[in-house]
């Protein structure tokens, strides 16, 4: 019985013989999404191949069209981190990064090294937010795409971040989000004070506002489609009915149900068999 989907997906795309290679290994025929992803319709026991540049993955067929994408910002819906590039303009990037790396693998407790991080910016202009936005940070390629589309067809879409709100508000209305929460940056006479507001949003906020999310829309858990790459988007990506783990770190590689390294992030739909036809 068909019960699942292989998924192969590519931000380079996937030539012409690979599909037919696959299909004589899983005994099925392929769907071609586009030109940077293919579907199988397979058994639960389908050995998996290995293809090298394609992330290959085993999603279920039943409820797999999902009605809530919730996202972290940093490193997964942009191409940065960024407390790490806040950290530049006040000439302690090396110092930021080292302590974000190690938060991101999970060796640190994320509220103490947020705070660690947010120290080292205390006196920076408020001019260097608008300029870190403007010179470091670009939406990741099929960013736009996967949340315009899921907006097309009627998920509700959240981006959800341990960052900060001056980039979360900004990153969710180019992207196309419907909700951004994040932590505040506190500010005085026009300079950072070196403090962040209280409480501290982090894995558990990640976690609590995917709950809560799903209880206002009226759909459950299974609904949704959970997207990060480090340690504080693990609870939310182990809860979600689909959890992505995007260009990650092991520690969250290993809690996901997909793990993609070599696609963009339209991948996301095709592993919902959305295909590029049906793009916003």
């Amino acid at each position: 019985m068909m019960t699942h989907y292989l998924v192969l997906t590519s931000a380079v795309g996937i030539d012409e013989e690979t599909p037919d290679q696959v299909a004589e290994t899983v005994n099925a025929e392929p769907n071609r999404l586009g030109d940077c992803a293919v579907e199988f319709a397979v058994p639960s026991d389908v050995d998996i191949p290995r293809i090298a540049g394609v992330d290959v993955n085993l999603v279920p067929a039943g409820n797999r069209r999902k009605k809530l994408l919730i996202a972290d910002m940093d490193s997964t819906m942009i191409n940065v981190e960024c407390i790490d590039e806040l950290a530049d303009f006040a000439g302690v990037k090396a110092r930021v990064s080292d302590i974000t790396e190690r938060a991101m693998r999970g060796e640190l407790d994320f509220d103490g090294a947020l705070r660690e991080r947010v120290a080292l910016l205390a006196g920076l202009p408020d001019s260097a937010l608008q300029a870190c936005y403007d010179e470091r940070i670009r939406l990741n390629p099929g960013a736009r795409t996967l949340v315009q589309t899921m907006n097309k067809f009627g998920a509700f879409t959240a981006l959800v971040s341990g960052g900060f709100t001056y980039f979360t508000g900004k990153v969710a209305a180019e992207a196309g989000f419907r909700l951004n929460q994040a932590n505040t940056l506190l500010h005085e006479n026009g300079k950072l004070t070196g403090k962040v507001a209280d409480p501290i949003l982090g894995q558990q906020a990640k976690l609590d506002t995917l709950n809560r999310l799903t209880a206002e829309q009226g759909i459950t858990l299974a609904d949704a489609i959970a997207v990060g790459d480090g340690a504080n988007d693990r609870a939310m990506v182990e809860a979600a009915g689909l959890g992505v783990a995007y260009h990650a770190k092991p520690v969250l590689a290993e809690a996901a149900d997909v793990v993609l390294n070599h696609s963009d992030l339209t991948a996301l739909l095709a592993l919902q068999g959305i295909a590029e036809r049906d793009y916003a």
